[in-house]
């Protein structure tokens, strides 16, 4: 059984999809862009500021399924430059503290221009 998660506390789905998907113990996150929650206004102009706001996207969404970045099992992190690896580590690891499995990769372009964008998987 599949549960729909929603929450006003992230961005709203900009397409066909939903925040995420609970399905048992397991959440499955739609990626997370550096919008603002109520405007849908990019935030930050860097990617140590993007990287911020999708936290707190991401941290949004995992709440409202019943659980946070301690349940993470595996992490998908795109990023626009590759360059931006390090900086984007900083922030990342600030929330990520148990260390999830991760792919992190460069993508030719993220929806609205943005610098990251990041998924996850989490048991709740």
């Amino acid at each position: 059984m599949t549960e729909k998660i929603s929450t006003n506390k992230a961005p709203a789905a900009i397409g066909p999809y939903s925040q995420a998907i609970k399905c048992g113990n397991l959440l499955f996150t739609s990626g997370q862009i550096p919008l603002d929650p109520e405007t849908g206004a990019v935030v930050g102009e860097n990617i140590t500021e993007q990287a911020e706001q999708v936290m707190k996207n991401l941290s949004a969404v995992l709440e409202a399924a019943g659980t946070s970045f301690d349940g993470a099992i595996k992490t998908t992190c795109f990023l626009a430059d590759i360059a931006d690896f390090a900086a984007f580590n900083e922030v990342y690891a600030k929330y990520f503290t148990s260390c999830p499995a991760r792919s992190c990769v460069a993508v030719k372009a993220l929806p609205k221009g943005v610098l990251a964008e990041v998924e996850v998987i989490a048991e709740i």
